[in-house]
């Protein structure tokens, strides 16, 4: 059990030292605090490196970068002997009660919601390191959030925070997996926690069985290739044909396997009901640089840029079978200066189909000059035929 929720210890000076960090945690809203030392994970080196090789990071170069330092981020600093694990809250708000495809309405995972969680959270953690400079003054300490060369779930797992779930998101009895990690790592000394959190997963697979897209696999794999997250968020390109129709109307990220998971009841049922996860369409559909910008530029949508935004929301909009599309998709082709815009609106008509479609299809064809594109509305006009 992480230090937040054990009683506490007073026998000896490092012990209290924990007390007293986790109470600087507590006190900037981390629910769950661990410590652990630090070593080199040799149980997950084999695996990453075989991962990378696999193809598997695809176009997250930045995971490839320094692998040994994640491996053992000693390497980064040789004065760092320990790790603080963070775990920041937030609750999941559940979507409105609409029928997304009367409404044209697409979906963005609940982590998105509101500021950045990396600036907010660590700005946080960086006020715990802080506190830690003034217990110990010559301390050493790094921070990360999301960032850098380290293993984030890892050192979770090895301070006691929860354990890998099926969904390969780290989970805790208490808190399900709706938190965000936090790491900072130091030249302070720390024992290792006596045993693992233990595995609490059981026969459940709901997560596996109900992942959209098949990218949850039997021993606690994912495949990012196939991830909803991965492909609305990370991939910069054309979404493979194959997966478009899996995505439904996620436009940033997915939720799925957090949502079914058991561990994750409470949080669900506490959630109160927040328009802003099912945002307009047609809305999206319209934004220009500045209105992305003004929009969602101090949050992690931000992070997909304009193009992939309105990529996703071109394939939502073509998965919802709802002709009012069409006029909108019909604008994008004709005036949408992005190409791979264009492209998957081009697409989205030809799935919806129909003699409106089919006209705006015909329409750009001749001024359209993206090979890209023209082989959408190839594929797209094949397919009504």
């Amino acid at each position: 059990m992480p230090l937040l929720q054990r009683k506490p210890r007073s026998a000896n000076p490092v012990t209290e030292l924990e007390h007293r960090i986790a109470s600087s945690a507590r006190d900037q809203g981390f629910i769950l605090a661990g410590f652990a030392a630090l070593r080199r994970l040799d149980e997950r080196a084999g695996f990453f490196v075989q991962w990378l090789a696999e193809g598997r990071a695809a176009e997250m170069g930045w995971l490839a970068r320094e692998p040994a330092r994640r491996i053992d981020p000693r390497l980064l600093d040789p004065r760092l002997r320990s790790v603080i694990s963070l775990a920041f809250p937030y609750l999941p708000p559940r979507p409105p009660a609409l029928d997304w495809r009367a409404t044209l309405r697409g979906r963005i995972a609940a982590y998105a919601l509101g500021p950045d969680y990396h600036d907010v959270v660590l700005s946080k953690a960086h006020a715990v390191a802080a506190a830690i400079a003034m217990l110990r003054p010559a301390a050493v300490t790094r921070v990360y959030v999301d960032t850098g060369p380290v293993f984030d779930r890892e050192w979770a797992a090895e301070a006691r925070l929860g354990w890998f779930g099926r969904n390969t998101n780290l989970l805790n009895r208490y808190h399900g997996s709706y938190f965000f990690l936090a790491e900072i790592l130091t030249d302070l000394e720390f024992d290792a926690p006596t045993a693992p959190y233990r595995e609490h997963c059981g026969s459940c697979r709901k997560c596996l069985e109900l992942c959209p897209t098949g990218a949850l696999t039997d021993g606690y794999r994912l495949e990012p290739r196939l991830c909803i997250s991965y492909l609305t968020i990370e991939h910069r390109g054309p979404i493979a044909l194959a997966m478009r129709s899996s995505i439904d109307n996620w436009v940033f990220g997915c939720d799925v396997c957090q949502e079914v998971c058991p561990w994750n009841d409470d949080a669900t049922a506490a959630a109160a009901v927040n328009d802003a996860l099912m945002p307009s369409l047609a809305g999206l559909m319209a934004l220009d640089d500045e209105g992305f910008r003004r929009r969602f530029g101090k949050s992690a949508i931000r992070r997909t840029k304009r193009r992939g935004l309105l990529r996703n929301a071109a394939i939502a909009l073509g998965n919802s079978g709802n002709p009012a599309a069409i006029a909108i998709l019909a604008r994008a082709l004709a005036g949408e200066p992005e190409a791979i815009v264009r492209g998957h609106a081009a697409w989205a008509l030809g799935r919806l189909g129909g003699a409106p479609a089919r006209d705006a299809l015909d329409r750009a064809r001749p001024r359209e000059s993206d090979p890209m594109v023209l082989g959408e509305i190839a594929l797209a006009r094949a397919a009504m035929a």
